[in-house]
């Protein structure tokens, strides 16, 4: 049994003639909704006949009968409860409100909000009030600079997903101005481009030494994404943790996490002033920033609770084309599954994703779900480099110094002293012995280098 009926849920028992009355009434909402056919409305799931053929009616329901153009606004899922399939369909709230049923035109009567858990008509103020906020900056509005563009990566990538496109893809995809031209959209998705799509890396935890700086745009932002995918998951190495009981081995950073948070960045994204996502590696973390802060009238409550509000539902329903996004709204939890919301920093320009290797926060305090911070050694440890034999080193204390170098190569050594409670002297004689042991190695001068672990020998 589902949860019963509030604001953002509605049962429906089968498809009737009042279904784009609800799936208006939540595009007009704040924070969108869904609505679960096959089921009563007490939340008991009785199922559908014919669960595909269902699905198909609700697509065509959603995409024939309402306006404006709603696709990327919408996902239509199939669900099963104790062998019984019912359909979910997931509603954002739409970014070009007020939205009406297209058979009752542009009346009162077709203009509907939802209030609580009901469908009611919008009032004459709400009607014009929504019209006065239409988003007037859509990038299918914008004309493209350039208007010699061709789509060849757009169309491999929709072939290997079996969508081939047609003569009329540009038409049906939104990549033209009501004056004919190629509008931003269509540049975006262009095989050339102007979009500069960068991944900087830094050898400290500030701006100061960058030691890489590659490009990845250029193309199209399907391929940019892909691109910059893969190379976060060539920087995400694994680094290894030595506790009392047992050796665990750790991603610098949940993968799933930084796909997710990858991916809305380059669907979020503000382009309406040709401004790119941005990717910058430190010592300690992983940035991701986007430009656009949060969508108008959306709370930072709303965004961590799933709900779904496309900034461009046309990039939207491209990447869910290809299977890059799967139900509207899920990233956002799939992110905190793993991490905490303080891994978001969210201004009124800005959008930044911070994910820290160490599993600190950037106050410090300790995220209990992700990898804990080494601390500092027990005061008993300290070392002394000038008295101490080399039988007497303890194990555990090379073992600390090998993770801390694992996870910040760039680490000097009066910060590995610091953090671990031990003399720089201390570190320096360990550093000798663990190279020794060809555990470790040392590559480039003392400033800009960085330490290599080589575990396992």
């Amino acid at each position: 049994m589902l949860k019963t009926e509030h604001s953002m849920n509605e049962y429906k028992l089968i498809l009737n003639d009042r279904f784009e009355r609800s799936v208006v009434s939540f595009l007009n909402s704040k924070t969108g909704g869904r609505i679960f056919v096959g089921v009563r409305d007490d939340g008991t799931v009785i199922g559908v006949d014919n669960p595909n053929e269902v699905q198909m009616q609700i697509s065509d329901k959603i995409k024939n009968n309402i306006r404006p153009e709603t696709l990327g606004l919408y996902d239509v899922v199939l669900n099963e409860e104790n062998g019984k399939i019912y359909i979910e369909v997931i509603i954002s709230s739409g970014t070009e409100k007020p939205y009406y049923i297209k058979n009752l035109g542009m009346t009162s009567e077709g203009y509907l909000i939802r209030i609580g858990s009901q469908s009611q008509q919008m009032t004459q103020a709400m009607i014009e009030n929504a019209f006065a906020r239409r988003t007037r900056n859509s990038l299918k509005l914008i004309e493209s600079f350039h208007q010699n563009l061709t789509f060849n990566q757009l169309k491999i990538y929709y072939e290997e997903h079996g969508k081939a496109l047609n003569s009329q893809f540009a038409k049906t995809l939104d990549f033209f101005t009501s004056e004919g031209k190629y509008n931003i959209l269509a540049f975006l998705f262009a095989d050339q481009n102007d979009i500069s799509i960068k991944i900087a890396k830094y050898a400290g935890t500030d701006k100061i030494d960058l030691i890489e700086n590659e490009e990845y745009g250029y193309c199209s932002i399907l391929k940019s994404c892909d691109r910059v995918l893969d190379k976060l998951t060539i920087e995400n190495k694994t680094f290894t943790k030595i506790t009392a009981k047992d050796r665990l081995e750790k991603k610098l950073f949940d993968s799933i996490a930084m796909r997710e948070a990858v991916i809305n960045a380059f669907v979020h994204n503000d382009y309406t002033d040709l401004m790119s996502p941005v990717f910058e590696i430190f010592s300690d973390r992983l940035e991701i920033t986007s430009y656009g802060g949060l969508i108008d009238g959306m709370t930072k409550e709303e965004l961590f609770e799933g709900c779904s509000r496309p900034r461009n539902r046309e990039i939207m329903r491209i990447f869910k084309d290809v299977d890059k996004v799967e139900q509207l709204g899920s990233g956002m939890k799939r992110m905190l599954k793993t991490y905490k919301t303080d891994i978001f920093k969210i201004s009124p320009n800005f959008f930044h994703v911070v994910l820290y290797f160490d599993g600190t926060t950037p106050s410090g305090t300790e995220n209990e779900k992700t990898t804990p911070s080494f601390g500092k050694l027990p005061q008993e440890t300290t070392l002394n480099a000038e008295k101490l034999p080399q039988d007497e080193v303890s194990q555990k204390t090379s073992d600390i110094l090998l993770n801390i170098m694992s996870v910040k190569p760039q680490i000097s050594i009066e910060d590995l002293a610091a953090e671990c409670g031990i003399s720089v002297n201390g570190v320096k004689w360990q550093i000798k012995n663990l190279k020794k042991r060809g555990l470790l190695e040392r590559i480039g001068k003392n400033y800009g280098g960085h330490w290599v672990v080589k575990l396992g020998k």
